[in-house]
């Protein structure tokens, strides 16, 4: 099959997506994946629908008992490239499940019966695949995710001058204290609520429609737990300060490891999770 696939793949880029013989007439695209144990990039030629704006594949496998090395691929990677014949694009791979897979099925069928005769020849539930453009689009929910982040890099920016500030004795302490009070809780409170939005949410629904992402978001979980412990001990720290009797450098050098640590997780929450994000569903008003 992989001669036979490289023959196809040299006939579609030649003659710009049309094909002769058996595939004469057949809307193909070629998909491109990275080999779920290799890493290297393999081409498919695949039959594919345009299903409510979006591009839709099928795992049918002709009804074969197993799932195409493609599929397994995109369960580990679900970057991908797509050739029109046209035109070549990046795109991200999503796998529904449940009743939101079971109702595109039904589109498919409705548009092609012959995936219900695959699916009759087998007991694997044949996994249908959206292939979403990653450029052309409008504002999604992970751009909105980077904007929180921003919102709390300034914030963190905000606390770590106002401790600054104190250990420095540039201001009236009292004030300062009570300043970076009131800010400790007004960032402590959005953070939380923050993750407890990914870690109820988001991330399940990442998990199940890019299952190549478990990983990371199990990465990004921990760190949650790690931020949460520094966040106490921050709050308690600024909540427990006394001008004179607590030590602002203790405070200063906490805070800094808890800033540290909310850097590198935003960064890699953001290399991570935002192109997946940005096409499952669009930022909020």
């Amino acid at each position: 099959m992989t001669g036979f696939n490289d023959q196809v793949v040299e006939e579609f880029r030649q003659n710009k997506g049309k094909l002769g013989g058996m595939f004469e007439g057949w809307e193909l695209i070629l998909l491109t994946t990275a080999g779920a144990k290799s890493g290297k990039r393999r081409t498919n030629p695949l039959g594919y629908l345009e299903i409510d704006g979006k591009t839709v594949v099928v795992a049918s496998n002709m009804g074969a008992s197993g799932h195409p090395g493609w599929y397994h691929n995109i369960r580990h990677d679900q970057r991908v490239t797509i050739e029109t014949g046209t035109e070549t694009y990046e795109a991200v791979a999503a796998i529904p499940s449940g009743a939101e897979r079971d109702a595109l099925f039904a589109k498919v069928v409705a548009k092609d019966p012959g995936f219900a005769e695959y699916q009759a020849k087998t007991t694997r539930e044949l996994p249908v695949v959206i292939l979403h453009r990653l450029d052309d689009r409008v504002r999604g929910m992970g751009d909105f995710l980077v904007e929180v982040h921003e919102w709390l890099r300034d914030e963190l920016k905000t606390l770590r001058k106002g401790v600054d500030d104190i250990v420095a004795g540039r201001a009236d302490s009292l004030t300062m204290e009570k300043s970076l009070r009131a800010h400790c809780v007004s960032f402590c409170e959005a953070l939380t609520k923050h993750h407890t939005g990914e870690d109820r949410g988001a991330f399940p629904m990442l998990a199940q429609r890019f299952p190549a992402l478990a990983p990371a978001l199990t990465k990004l979980g921990e760190d949650h737990v790690v931020v949460a412990a520094l966040q106490k001990r921050i709050r308690e720290l600024v909540e427990g300060y006394v001008h004179g009797e607590s030590d602002p450098v203790r405070l200063r050098d906490d805070f800094g490891a808890l800033a540290d640590e909310l850097e590198a997780h935003f960064a890699y929450e953001e290399k991570t999770v935002v192109a997946a994000l940005n096409v499952t569903a669009p930022a909020p008003g």
